[in-house]
């Protein structure tokens, strides 16, 4: 099947709704149009979204044109600094660009992002997008920034649920569950959920190997199945002693234990007749983490605040893997790969925020972070050996163990600076200094330091068109598993790579500047940005082979530039006498060069996820027919495919396209019943490998042309509220 094409079910469903929306097309609009005040601040009161009786702040935003802008969807992604949650370099004056009330959620995994879903529309009073900057933020140097504000009550209690059945392509039904409760007493706010969802896959995979001389060598058929149950709580808890203080706590906990079972027939053609072997992995995965946020701030009689944000957190994941030679009921364990690694974060960020002027305000803080990766490595091979349970009964190849720490200090000045009405100027100045200790195969200790100034000008041509220009250093979070022996997932011929004790952090001078447009009562947003990226000290692979083996690992490379143009739009096809239907469209065009450590020649860089794309979707409210509401989403990268290279193989990805498509109904008693389809997960990869030598140096030993498809997932949904 196609990628691009959807498949026939979904033709046929899409196809019954175009017919409804032509039926139901002359509907109402909302009374309540959203207010754009003197400083760009876009206000949508709760009343506006009363025609679509939404179920959570999620379907709210959903009807809100350029919200993707605001979400965080108005630049380009990936690169450095272009993390989100645990990625993230320490906590930062942005990260999440939602506030509840007002306030910042102290979180990574548990941000306010991720509690959108989880509070009721009916807790709401009203939605903000804030264009602006300010000293009253609690956070900085986002496009937008979403403000959610919740209705007053001395007294309230709502609660949401959710139960869904999934059915995947190889028959398999499986179902889910969420539970949300939020509500206040007094000063006492609440926000609990919790959830258990099925992640089930049975991916379909075939390659074909060819010889250098393009005769065929060998084949694939393989067969994996994915079998998880993630399962998440999630307490948010806030208490307003008075006027002056408020303190908040955050928790969340997630298990998400699976099973990987692969079968994979390898059949030798360069043998006559052609011989198949069978060959059977068990990868078995335990995978927890925990995260316990809180915050405090207290107001000051002249105005000024003080507040403080702490976040601890512990992620786990231990899996083995296990392969098996199969020969008719015999199974002979050749592999044992165990893969063990432990991340822990403590970070505490503490600021006053005072009026230094009128119009200028100054926050003024420190952050301190401390980071600790333990990783354990143990690699078995054939012979057997009698007692040796650590490499699974084999003969030990590897066992290496390391513990990872970082230590990092950050001081930091912000100076806000309203210009006139419209214009602001912010100014940040900012200094870190850490230092990287290493130890268990390695022992090794280095110190950082880097200053990063960041200047975010922002001029209101009118309110309803914006500019803004950032000019900002930036510094990236190292990945502390390169630090240290792991293994790669992707490749069943490489059992491990090595782990390299010297890199640096990735580091970047940003150029940024964007035009936005708000269209007249609310029928559309548009919005374009420039960006030019220098950046500095890259990491990809690297030789660090030894006179007996070829090997790499992970190491700084050099510098390079990345540059181009993003397009978001979004518009209600008023002008069609259809103020309900909503199209949006993005289009990212980018450029990224860095030289190849291997090859001397300049060439893309490897950012899996980033790179040039577009997007497209279609959104259908009809109000009038039991609130139903369906659309589609369509997303595909474009231009130059992404590539990896490695010291003896290149892996080239082409471009997938990827589909959501939904049908929404709701009952006179508020119950939601929604069906969903989602796209095959369609998957394709080139791999060149080389011997005698580097992809430099040797020749082509083999091309490996493979593709998988998980098949499409179809879901049905029912949601309420009481």
């Amino acid at each position: 099947m196609n990628i691009a094409t959807p498949p026939n079910r979904l033709r046929l469903i899409l196809g019954f709704v175009s017919a409804l929306a032509l039926s139901y097309g002359q509907l109402g609009w909302a009374q309540d149009l959203p207010i754009t005040d003197d400083d760009s601040t876009v206000t949508y009161p709760a009343a506006f979204f009363d025609q679509y009786q939404p179920y959570s702040v999620d379907d709210m935003l959903s009807r809100i044109p350029g919200i993707n802008v605001a979400r965080g969807g108005g630049g380009p992604s990936g690169g450095p600094g272009g993390t989100d949650g645990q990625g993230r370099r320490g906590l930062g004056a942005g990260g999440d660009q939602v506030l509840i009330n007002g306030r910042r959620i102290a979180g990574k995994d548990n941000e306010g992002n991720a509690q959108l879903s989880r509070i009721v529309a009916s807790q709401v009073d009203y939605i903000e997008i804030i264009r602006g900057t300010s000293g009253d933020l609690d956070v900085r140097g986002g496009s937008q920034v979403i403000n959610i504000v919740l209705i007053e009550s001395q007294s309230s209690t709502s609660f949401a649920y959710e139960v869904n059945m999934d059915h995947y392509h190889d028959g398999k039904y499986l179902p889910g569950a969420k539970f949300s409760a939020n509500g206040q007493r007094g000063g006492f706010t609440y926000f609990l959920s919790g959830e258990r969802e099925p992640r089930w896959e049975y991916r379909d995979g075939f390659e074909v190997s060819s010889n250098n001389d393009g005769s065929l060598n060998e084949t694939v058929d393989r067969d994996i199945n994915s079998d998880a149950w993630p399962s998440t709580l999630v307490a948010n808890l806030g208490y307003e002693f008075g006027e002056r203080d408020t303190a908040n706590l955050n928790l969340q906990w997630s298990e998400n234990d699976f099973t990987q079972e692969t079968d994979r027939v390898i059949t030798d053609y360069d043998v006559n007749p052609p011989l198949a072997e069978f060959e059977r992995d068990f990868i078995p995965s335990e995978d927890n983490s925990w995260e316990v946020g809180a915050d405090y701030m207290h107001v000051f009689e002249d105005g000024s605040r003080w507040k403080t944000l702490l976040i601890v957190n512990d992620a786990e994941t231990d899996n083995v893997r296990d392969r098996f030679l199969i020969d008719g009921t015999d199974e002979t364990k050749d592999l044992f790969l165990a893969n063990y690694a432990r991340t822990q974060e403590r970070i505490v960020r503490s600021s006053y925020i005072f009026d230094l002027f009128s119009g200028q305000s100054v926050e003024a803080g420190v952050e301190r972070a401390q980071t600790i990766l333990d990783t354990s490595l143990q690699l078995g091979l054939l012979p057997a050996v009698q007692g040796a349970d650590r490499f699974g009964g084999l003969t030990g190849i590897t066992d290496s163990n390391g513990t990872v720490e970082e230590m990092r200090y950050e001081y930091f000045a912000i100076h806000n600076w309203q210009l006139n009405d419209r214009m602001t100027l912010e100014t940040t100045l900012l200094f870190e200094d850490s230092e990287i200790s290493q130890s268990g195969d390695i022992s090794k200790s280095r110190d950082f330091n880097f200053f990063r100034p960041k200047v975010d000008y922002r001029f209101d041509i009118t309110p309803a068109l914006q500019f803004r220009a950032t000019i900002e250093k930036d510094v990236a979070q190292l990945s502390f598993r390169d630090f240290t022996a792991n293994v790669d997932q992707s490749d069943d011929e490489q059992n491990a790579f090595e782990g390299n004790a010297d890199l640096r952090q990735e580091q970047s001078w940003r150029y940024e500047a964007n035009l936005e447009v708000r269209l007249p009562n609310d029928s559309g947003v548009i919005n374009t940005n420039l960006f030019y990226h220098d950046l500095e000290d890259l990491i990809d692979n690297v030789d660090v082979s030894t006179a007996d083996q070829i090997l790499s690992a992970r190491g700084n490379i050099g510098d390079g530039e990345r540059y181009g143009v993003n397009f978001n739009g979004s518009l209600r096809l008023g002008f069609l006498d259809q103020p309900n239907m909503l199209l949006t469209a993005g289009l990212n065009i980018e450029e990224s060069t860095v030289t190849d450590p291997f090859l001397g020649v300049e060439r893309e860089r490897s950012i899996r996820g980033g790179g040039s794309r577009y997007s497209l979707g279609f959104r259908h409210d009809m109000p009038s027919f039991y609130s139903m509401n369906w659309g589609v989403n369509y997303r595909r990268e474009f231009y130059n495919d992404f590539r990896v290279y490695d010291i003896d193989k290149i892996e080239e990805y082409p471009k997938m396209g990827s589909y959501f498509a939904w049908v929404e109904a709701q009952t006179g008693n508020g119950v939601v019943y929604r069906f969903e389809v989602r796209d095959s997960r369609h998957r394709c990869r080139i791999r060149t490998r080389y011997i005698n030598g580097t992809i430099a140096t040797g020749i082509i030993d083999e091309i490996e042309d493979s593709c998988s498809d998980a098949g499409p997932v179809l879901a049905i949904k029912i949601r309420g509220t009481f």
